[in-house]
């Protein structure tokens, strides 16, 4: 950590003058250029934040647009959608949007001023990343170790006007951590922890300007947190996110929209409240007659998990040893299976009971009968994956059981009767694990009108 004391004087210099860059030019090599027009030379500890359209637009994350205003519309659409892991919030045209890295902003942080009138800037695709590359090379470069904080502009909740922020940052710690410390008076701070690469961020924007055109600001006499942090370090994990999602219809459809399937998880611990209120959440799903055989097993790590996944996956080897399938794609698969479903924090397996049906004397109604309580437990494990998510938590429904219910059924040791569903693996999702972003909708190929 940085030490406390009195604060040092703070230089911010704005780069002025970089020429307007395409993909692949030499960012570093322009960036020291502007340095020694402003008549410095880089010195160790100094800070350099950039830009993230500049950093973009080399690493060619640009996306023409053509001249058509319709069709304009279309590929800002897809682009939108494409940059998009969580809608946030909807009004209008407006999409308030979660990208790939866990930045919240309006259309996923897509922007068009700036941008040459004909083309689409995008974030980084990983800014982190492209900030330790930035570093590295003023390094070689010059001989000194600096800190670069990539920046983008957001807007705030509950607060007018925009900031820049760090989007990507190299070369410093990402928090300043004052918990445990004492304060004036003497009481110990106890959740006190400051941002200092949007500070960074923050103060450069005020020599950068909106619409001055200059990209980069040396900054000196920072106080860095010690340590190489991300500007992932940044982003509130979902669980302690307590405005993750909002209360009218809007918020709610965003909020349905952004659930996505999970397959690896962080070691931490899930509160088994969190998993029961799921539960209850599941059995709210309509079913017929008034019943609700929909019931759900909970299998704990340890032998009974062990014999779970052990019976099913001889049952799958022997159906894909009869498809002929190669021996290393069978082995590939099952190592797949083993890592999610046997390291899963939580592992449910969903059933159907019997009983509630009614009895009919013909096959038709009697098929009937079968897929309508079949298509009420469906809707009963959607309620429960998305309750998982309510409460921030990953979940990935997987079919396996359904193919081998009776094995399935026998490893669990369920009553008669009981017909196991899938299995959803649960758990804190891994910050690491970013789901791919959803390929655009068309309803039109999704909607059948009579």
């Amino acid at each position: 950590m940085s030490a406390d004391g009195p604060p040092a004087p703070l230089q911010v210099v704005p780069l002025a003058g970089l020429p307007e860059v395409g993909e692949g030019d030499d960012l570093a090599g322009l960036l020291l250029d502007a340095v020694r027009a402003a008549g410095l030379q880089l010195a160790d500890g100094d800070v350099l934040a950039v830009t993230s359209k500049v950093v973009a637009k080399v690493e060619g994350r640009v996306v023409p647009l053509p001249a058509d205003p319709a069709e304009r519309e279309r590929v800002h659409r897809q682009a939108v959608a494409a940059e998009t892991v969580r809608v946030v919030a909807r009004r209008g045209e407006l999409v308030i949007a979660e990208t790939r890295h866990g930045l919240v902003g309006a259309n996923a942080l897509i922007d068009e001023s700036n941008a040459g009138a004909d083309a689409l800037v995008l974030l980084p695709e990983d800014p982190d990343a492209s900030a330790a590359r930035l570093r590295a090379a003023l390094a070689e470069r010059s001989g000194r170790q600096v800190a670069v904080v990539v920046t983008d502009t957001l807007g705030r909740p509950w607060r007018r006007g925009h900031t820049d922020v760090a989007v990507g940052v190299a070369g410093m710690g990402a928090l300043e951590d004052y918990r445990g410390r004492l304060d004036a008076e003497g009481r110990v701070l106890e959740v006190t922890e400051v941002a200092v690469p949007d500070e960074v961020a923050a103060a450069a924007d005020l020599v950068k300007r909106k619409l001055a055109r200059v990209p980069a600001a040396l900054l000196r006499g920072v106080p860095a947190p010690a340590g190489e942090g991300t500007a992932r370090d940044l982003v509130r994990p979902a669980a302690e996110d307590l405005f993750r999602s909002g209360s009218g219809p809007e918020d709610l459809v965003a909020f349905l929209e952004g659930r996505r399937t999970r397959r690896f998880f962080s070691p931490e611990p899930v509160d088994d409240q969190a998993v029961e209120r799921a539960v209850l959440a599941a059995m709210t799903a309509p079913f017929p007659h008034h019943t609700r055989p929909f019931r759900v097993v909970v299998v704990d790590r340890g032998p009974g998990r062990e014999r779970y996944l052990n019976e099913m996956e001889a049952a799958w080897r022997e159906d894909l040893a009869g498809d002929g399938t190669p021996a290393e794609v069978v082995e590939r698969r099952m190592a797949r299976s083993w890592a999610l479903l046997g390291e899963a924090p939580v592992l449910l397996v969903p059933c159907l009971a019997p009983g509630g049906r009614h009895s009919y004397p013909d096959e038709r109604r009697s098929a009937a009968e079968t897929a309508m309580f079949e298509l009420a437990a469906g809707g009963a494990v959607g309620t429960l994956l998305l309750a998982l998510h309510a409460q921030g938590l990953g979940g990935a429904w997987i079919s396996s059981s359904l193919f081998c219910q009776q094995v399935a059924a026998h490893a669990l040791d369920l009553p008669d009767g009981w017909l196991p569903l899938g299995s959803v693996a649960a758990g804190h999702a891994d910050p690491e694990d970013q789901p791919r972003p959803r390929p655009p909708l068309d309803p039109s190929a999704l909607i059948v009108r009579r």
